[in-house]
């Protein structure tokens, strides 16, 4: 057989060097006259392995990395080793413990193939689940939703089947289903990796969604910093189109479905559902009073399903295996798979997911592999900028939504950042009302005015001014902005301040 290399094309395995590997591999080929094919497969997030080149051949597939530009003649000359006798190789990667110990849902196909190849994807087990929902009933479809026990996995959890159940209960001529890719949380990328490695999951999920609800035309909102996402999808729609997985009369169903791309202008509030749609109605990104709800009175005032790409994704699954192969993943009310973002001051960086219920500790020691800089992890924020801090007398808690709930935490879109122990945490406290302060949509006043009046109070406390005075004001301060504000930008804002207070207080003075 020809022999076929693989280099993912993901935005992070680039930033590291993938473009250049590739190059490279399709040079010395050339040179040594040796008949290859290189695919540009998506990353299967081991983002510590990148870039990681996949040679298949007569011997089958196995893996090198991370590998410089200055390797590939090298490898090239050992006739890329079979028996892991080079200091790159690795072997199967699919067999190595960083991957085989995880359950690997929706990012299964991540990395195996060409992203845009409808081929790879339907030989992958891509399109049962738009097939299966073409011959059932809307009602059916969302009630596989429902028995799946899938909630919302960019940050609120909110159960998926009902918000289906609504926009398919509320008549209207025009229904939408609205993709939130604008994904800004940080430590935050099992969106952009997806997208990259796996789109045709989401294009089919959003068709799903569509016929489940009665919705014919979808957005994707996505983030403007992901040009290469922007681009995969962009390919990916087109060749959707011309193999009729979108357009008219859905593989037979009568039912339509478009999608529409747009690129965000940069604004993390546009992360919020109803500012999102705002801005996909060509106005200023800027929260909406609730009620009306959007699955109610949504995008241009109709029906609408909001949804993360992760959520969408997921429902090609589900109609795929059914819904109850889903549900048994999981524990509690937490039913599915977790994608955790492994960042920040972490050994091995990248995407894990597990069956929620794991314990926090373990991605950050077995999968994490402790920190970077080799010194001891001191604290750990889990669901983004507006996510608590979680020192290590809580890192035994269990990965899902009650669990968290009750040590004052939340998963959010499962950003996992770690910091060693020279982290000052009154910066991370400042920093979280100073980011409030840059990102605020400025509609409503506990948000825009009170994470100004924070900065400065968390600055008084460090520097003693009247120390417990300015504790009980930002204590007063944080129940206004969590009471008061229109949105999770201001409301939640007080979550890592409080947090870094209570479990850090020495790093605000306290004796």
């Amino acid at each position: 057989m020809t022999r076929r290399i693989f280099v993912p094309a993901d935005t992070t395995a680039a930033a590291l060097g993938a473009d250049a590997v590739a190059a490279l591999v399709v040079n010395e080929a050339a040179r040594r006259g040796e008949p290859m094919e290189l695919v540009r497969n998506g990353s299967r997030g081991a983002y510590w392995l990148e870039p990681l080149l996949e040679v298949e051949d007569d011997n089958g597939r196995r893996a090198f990395g991370p590998v410089r530009p200055e390797d590939i003649p090298e490898l090239f000359a050992a006739d890329f080793p079979a028996a892991g006798e080079h200091p790159l190789a690795l072997g199967d990667i699919e067999a190595h413990p960083w991957l085989a110990q995880q359950t690997r849902v929706t990012f299964a196909r991540a990395g195996i193939g060409d992203p845009l190849s409808l081929d790879d994807y339907r030989a992958q087990g891509g399109l049962q689940g738009l097939a299966r929902a073409a011959s059932m009933t809307p009602q059916a479809i969302v009630d596989e939703i429902k028995a799946s026990g899938l909630r919302g996995r960019g940050g609120a959890a909110f159960p998926t089947g009902i918000k289906w159940q609504t926009v398919l209960d509320a008549p209207a001529e025009q229904k939408y289903i609205a993709c939130n890719a604008d994904e800004g949380d940080s430590g935050t990328f099992a969106d952009r990796l997806l997208m990259e490695a796996d789109p045709y999951q989401l294009i089919e999920g959003m068709a799903i969604a569509g016929m489940a609800v009665g919705a014919s035309k979808g957005y994707i909102y996505l983030r403007s910093e992901y040009p290469r996402a922007y681009e995969v999808l962009g390919a990916a729609l087109a060749l959707a189109r011309e193999h009729g997985v979108l357009g008219e009369n859905l593989l037979g169903s009568g039912r339509d479905f478009h999608i529409e791309l747009r690129l965000g202008a940069n604004a993390y509030i546009c992360g919020e559902e109803t500012s999102m749609l705002d801005s996909l109605e060509g106005k200023r990104g800027l929260v909406r009073f609730k009620p009306p709800l959007p699955a109610i009175e949504g995008l241009f005032g109709q029906p609408t399903v909001v949804n993360n790409v992760l959520s969408l994704a997921a429902a090609s699954t589900i109609l795929a295996a059914g819904g109850a192969a889903y549900e048994a993943y999981g524990t509690g009310r937490s039913r599915g798979t977790l994608t955790a973002q492994l960042g920040g001051n972490i050994r091995r960086g990248g995407l894990v997911e597990v069956p929620y219920g794991e314990p926090l500790r373990r991605l950050i020691e077995d999968y994490g592999g402790g920190s970077m800089s080799g010194r001891p992890v001191r604290a750990v924020q889990v669901g983004g900028p507006l996510g608590t801090y979680l020192p290590a007398s809580l890192w035994d808690t269990a990965l899902d939504y009650e669990a968290f709930a009750e040590v004052g935490g939340m998963i959010g879109h499962g950003g996992v950042v770690v910091f060693d122990d020279t982290v000052d945490m009154g910066d991370m406290a400042r920093f979280a009302m100073e980011f409030c302060a840059v990102e605020s949509c400025g509609k409503c006043t506990p948000c825009r005015v009170g994470s100004v009046r924070g900065m400065e109070i968390i600055d008084r406390i460090r520097l003693k001014q009247e120390r417990e005075r300015h504790l009980a004001l930002l204590d007063e301060l944080c129940d206004t902005m969590v009471e008061g504000s229109l949105c999770a930008m201001g409301g939640m804002t007080p979550f890592p301040v409080r947090s870094a207070l209570k479990h850090f207080p020495e790093d605000f003075g306290a004796d």
